[in-house]
């Protein structure tokens, strides 16, 4: 419903129900939006211009707005809650504790045991987000592959795992082609997927 909410930030906080932040639009309308603590402390200050890309969330007893400074988290948010068993708590829970290159990466590797270092995550909830995320970023197939021009590197297995993983995110293959033609020269030969998706991610959030 929401892509994202454009204002002024006018009131924060924190508490032991999370952290929140308050973007008021045009005609004085004000969304309160459910953050994570790395967002909450990168927030710009009160009455300064912010961004924030949106997920509504749809309970039969409550409405919330979850928000995300980079539109990566937003887009990891949404496929980490669509696993049976994560609710909007505990996906930012995970975002807090990783990165979204971070948990792609464990996705990649089927490393489930780093997942339980998030606080109520044991390994077999780690284990079943491992699989089904995998099933969700992994198993997209474009018709034609991405070719983009690094020579060296455009063949390797990591740089089709991080195009696969883009593509399942949403990301337009003209943007995809861009970002990781730069990423790849920023990273070395033999990177990982993590490495270069890590390094894609925040070319696209810059554009």
């Amino acid at each position: 419903m929401y892509d994202y909410i454009k204002g002024i930030l006018t009131n924060k906080s924190s508490g032991t129900k999370g952290y929140t932040a308050t973007v008021e639009t045009g005609g004085g309308v004000g969304y309160l939006t459910e953050i994570t603590l790395t967002d909450y402390n990168e927030l710009p200050a009160l009455e300064d211009k912010v961004k924030l890309y949106t997920v509504l969330i749809h309970r039969e007893d409550k409405m919330s707005l979850c928000g995300f400074l980079k539109r990566e988290d937003r887009d990891i948010f949404n496929i980490l809650t669509s696993v049976s068993g994560v609710g909007s708590k505990m996906a930012l829970t995970l975002l807090d504790e990783f990165s979204s290159s971070e948990l792609i990466g464990c996705v990649i590797e089927g490393n489930y045991k780093e997942l339980t270092r998030a606080k109520g995550v044991g390994p077999k909830l780690a284990q079943k987000i491992i699989l089904e995320l995998k099933d969700k970023l992994m198993n997209y197939k474009e018709a034609e592959p991405i070719r983009i021009s690094a020579p060296s590197v455009q063949n390797s297995q990591a740089v089709d795992d991080a195009q696969t993983v883009l593509v399942s995110l949403g990301y337009e293959k003209d943007e995809i082609k861009s970002a990781m033609s730069k990423a790849v020269t920023l990273v070395a030969d033999n990177a990982s997927a993590e490495e270069i998706l890590k390094e894609t991610l925040k070319i696209l959030s810059y554009d």
